[in-house]
């Protein structure tokens, strides 16, 4: 069984900050990537930011040179830094394992960008 917990959301104005984090435990085995979904009221879950084992990143195109995703694999923790945060970016943030062996999801947190 794997557990993720996530941590750091909240409410922000636009233009703000916020640090997202997540925390693996349990019986991880064989991780390909770590990462950041987010769904918005009425939309599809939608990948925000990923990152491989090795170091390779994924960004949707609109969050691109603003949230940097970061992993410490010794501690199975990912972390999203949020820049500049828009109202449009408001949604609840899921973090995700992919393993070898399966795919697993946190709770959520919600994020809300005031204009």
């Amino acid at each position: 069984q794997v557990r993720l917990v996530e941590s750091g959301g909240g409410l922000v104005q636009a233009g703000g900050s916020l640090r997202l984090s997540c925390a693996a435990s349990g019986s991880i085995f064989s991780i390909v990537s770590m990462g950041w979904y987010r769904q918005a009221p009425g939309k599809q879950r939608e990948l925000v930011a990923r990152i491989s084992t090795g170091g390779s990143t994924n960004y949707a195109d609109s969050v691109k040179g603003r949230f940097t995703i970061s992993r410490d694999g010794a501690k199975n923790t990912v972390s999203l830094q949020m820049n500049f945060l828009k109202p449009e970016d408001t949604a609840v943030y899921y973090c995700n394992l992919n393993g070898l062996y399966g795919q697993y999801w946190g709770q959520g947190t919600q994020v809300t960008v005031s204009s």
